[in-house]
């Protein structure tokens, strides 16, 4: 039987859209990082930059070989192996009619998938004591965002260190109401029907991943969530 491939991938964008790149790590027998590449993209969003992520490391690996990815991107996730079908059948429309953003981008890495023995494993950015081959995706997109320049293993480049610093909890803002579950609700800060808001609650969006008090979510067919699945699905 051949060894599954274990690797990892992952965009960056600073700003979004902003300077964005792509990144893919691939592990080696002892489990650390043996091969990556990172990819700048110019002025990006950081949805394209999680896909093409993903789509430059299917390109790097062999279709005959089992493979399992790790990443961060609940949306990237869902758009290929949880939406992609109801998106053909609806004409590459969403749920509320609209054009499927990165259509060009999801078609090509379903074409990829296709006939492949591809496991997808979700592994939440910026944890301690982490994914390390997420955090190591993680750390060479993130360089390749600010420096705009390709590197990678083959070019002898020098993988950057993850970022290990712990992020801090969005601040409680006064008045606030203090949490009592999984209720959700929030302040709206656009100001238009549609717009998104600062969690008061924590909750679960649809894609099945939690969001803090705090966060920033928005209005989906099901109630709210992430951003990015509301306007995915």
């Amino acid at each position: 039987m051949t060894e599954r491939i274990i690797a990892a991938c992952d965009g960056a964008c600073k700003g979004n859209p902003g300077p964005a790149a792509w990144a893919w790590v691939i592990a080696g027998a002892d489990g650390e990082v043996a091969t990556w590449e990172a990819g700048p993209l110019g002025r990006a969003t950081n949805n394209v930059a999680e896909l093409t992520a993903l789509l430059r490391l299917l390109e790097a690996t062999s279709p005959a070989t089992p493979l399992e990815v790790r990443m961060d991107s609940q949306y990237a996730m869902k758009a290929v192996t949880t939406w992609l079908p109801g998106w053909r059948r609806k004409g590459w429309k969403t749920a509320s009619g609209s054009p499927v953003a990165n259509k060009d981008l999801v078609v090509a890495i379903d074409a990829l998938l296709t006939g492949r023995d591809v496991r997808f494993v979700y592994t939440p950015a910026h944890q301690v004591d982490g994914d390390r081959l997420n955090a190591a995706a993680d750390a060479a997109a993130s360089r390749s965002a600010v420096t705009q320049e390709p590197a990678g293993s083959a070019a002898g480049s020098v993988l950057p260190p993850p970022d290990t610093r712990e992020r801090p909890p969005a601040p409680r803002r006064a008045g606030a109401a203090r949490s009592g579950g999984s209720r959700t609700g929030g302040a709206r800060t656009g100001g238009s029907k549609g717009g998104t808001v600062r969690a008061k609650f924590p909750g679960r969006c649809r894609c099945g991943s939690p969001y803090g008090k705090g966060e920033t979510i928005a209005k989906n067919d099901s109630g709210w969530g992430h951003p990015a699945c509301a306007t995915a699905s």
